[in-house]
């Protein structure tokens, strides 16, 4: 083993062997060695900025950095093979067969996810990494049921979303601590495959997620200009599309491509991701509180202006801007019920052609011949970047406007309890995406529950057609009623983890402020099953 590095975890040996030369470790040491010290100061800072919110200063855009927001001649680099057209994005986790049907779906794009659609238990770590590192090479296959898999002759291309900066992974320290999470699912991806991609014609794509200023922006440049460097590849190689899901970052969207503009392939608009986002850093804001989640729509004032203003940017500045995600999937036993959620798909993926996006994300196979008719019966070539938007004027206070027309429903706050109850359930269990009432949700979705159960609990909010008080008890009632129905709506539901999960929103919605995310208040469960010791490992139980 390479000096100062462990892998406290024993599971998945014949990947973890292959994956974790001394080679690769000595790559993540040194990663961890030059960076972690930035990375916890930025973390810091996020504590520091909630402080500020919570008392009462407003988010703006940054005095400091007006000059470059006023610069016009600046331009991020120019867009590298197979990112020119991204007009479907197919996302999903790492798992063999779902990495095979993405990239064999059609899609222009695969994003192969570490993140939001993935538990990361060590084990679907290391085997995606493997299952990525074999379709790179186009030795990738998969059998299940008589059924075989294999990847057709024209994939998709490929890019991958590692873990955001807020996450550690304690199955691996270095000089006994533990690691950036994001930093270990960079550096084994590139380490092993950033000199094939290129060779294949294609370099090391990412999506990066959940920053908050652009100061986080300029580390990934780091890390970037420092792995290049490390390995022997020319700089600018790599190339990154940033999701705007936090409510800091779109205050700092031009900073960030700033940051990384010879990096750069856009930004993309992470829309659930941003809701909550939305609710978490206006916590302490009674005016900030929200409807049912259904009712907080992309066309509602504070989503539109983040998405003009998102459009706009990326246009100034020749890069994609990047719709986001609709949530429906295919309804195969109800042709009618089918019906109505595919035109919500096609009328969704309508408004972001014509705002403007360069392209859009699906979560299903199905879905991209409706996205790809939209995006291709109302795009002139291959992207949009002429579309200036050139009239739109986006104040702070269109990305601070809280009217959205709703009311907070007894049926709302149910399905809130049975989302966020079955995901944190699936999560521990291992999966990071589960379909749920036609929905496919991930931890974003779920992250949005969690925060609006907290927030009406919080602010003494009323149920609209009850008038009844949405109080920790009427939550409490609702969870020990819907708790034991969970394993006949999601398959897999082990009760130890929805025991689990009750424990943990019942605790949630009495807490002064929401943890910062569900992922990391849980990730102690998955370092124990992999292994590790619960010293080694900062996420508390």
């Amino acid at each position: 083993m390479v000096q100062g590095v462990r892998i406290h975890s024993k599971v998945a040996q014949k990947a973890q062997t292959e994956l974790f030369t001394d080679g690769a470790l000595k790559f993540l040491a040194a990663l961890h060695r030059t960076f972690e010290s930035t990375r916890q100061s930025l973390l810091v800072a996020r504590e520091d900025a909630q402080r500020r919110f919570d008392s009462g200063v407003p988010l703006d855009f940054p005095s400091e950095t007006a000059r470059i927001r006023a610069e016009p001649s600046w331009h991020c680099a120019p867009p590298a093979p197979g990112l020119e057209d991204r007009r479907v994005e197919i996302t999903g986790p790492t798992d063999r067969k779902m990495v095979i049907n993405a990239l064999n779906s059609g899609a222009k794009t695969f994003m192969a996810d570490f993140e939001d659609s993935s538990a990361p238990t060590f084990a679907n770590l290391v085997n995606g990494q493997i299952n990525l590192r074999d379709a790179i090479n186009r030795q990738i296959d998969f059998e299940t049921g008589g059924k075989k898999y294999k990847l057709s002759d024209n994939p998709a291309v490929l890019i991958v979303r590692p873990r955001g900066w807020h996450l550690d992974e304690p199955r691996v320290t270095v000089d006994n601590q533990p690691i950036s999470g994001s930093l270990f699912d960079f550096a084994i991806y590139f380490y092993h495959n950033a000199h094939e991609l290129v060779k294949r014609g294609f370099g090391p794509y990412f999506y990066l997620p959940k920053m908050e200023h652009y100061l986080e922006a300029r580390l990934w440049n780091d890390v970037f200009v420092f792995s290049q460097s490390f390995i022997g590849m020319a700089h600018n190689t790599i190339r990154a599309t940033v999701l705007v899901e936090t409510l800091p970052a779109a205050f700092q969207m031009e900073e960030i491509l700033f940051e990384l503009r010879n990096h750069s392939s856009g930004l993309n608009c992470g829309r659930w991701d941003y809701i909550f986002s939305f609710i978490k850093k206006r916590r302490a804001d009674r005016s900030a509180v929200l409807p049912d989640r259904k009712d907080v729509t992309m066309t509602v004032p504070f989503m539109d202006a983040y998405v003009r203003l998102l459009i706009q940017t990326c246009h100034k500045r020749k890069v994609a801007a990047m719709g986001g995600m609709s949530a429906q999937i295919p309804i195969k036993d109800d042709p009618r019920a089918n019906e109505i959620a595919m035109n919500k798909v096609r009328a969704d993926k309508l408004r972001e052609v014509t705002a403007g996006h360069d392209g859009t994300w699906i979560a299903h196979p199905l879905i991209n011949k409706i996205a790809r008719e939209v995006f291709d019966q109302n795009m002139l070539g291959p992207n949009q970047y002429y579309v200036l938007r050139s009239e739109v004027k986006v104040a702070a206070a269109d990305l601070l406007n809280t009217t959205v027309p709703g009311k907070i429903t007894t049926e709302g706050v149910r399905e809130n309890v049975e989302t966020c109850l079955a995901y944190t359930a699936a999560w521990i269990g291992g999966n990071g995406c589960i379909p749920l009432n036609y929905l496919m949700e991930d931890a974003a979705t779920a992250e949005i529950t969690r925060v609006q159960l907290w927030q009406w609990v919080h602010y003494a909010s009323r149920v609209a057609d009850t008038g009844a008080p949405i109080t920790a008890s009427y939550i409490d009632n609702l969870i020990e009623e819907i708790a034991p129905t969970l394993g006949r709506i999601v398959g897999g539901l082990k009760e130890e983890d929805v025991g689990v999960a009750r424990e943990y929103l019942k605790g949630q919605i009495r807490r002064a402020w929401p943890s910062e995310f569900l992922t990391s208040d849980l990730m102690g469960y998955l370092a124990v099953r992999d292994g590790v010791e619960p010293g080694l490992q900062r996420a508390a139980l």
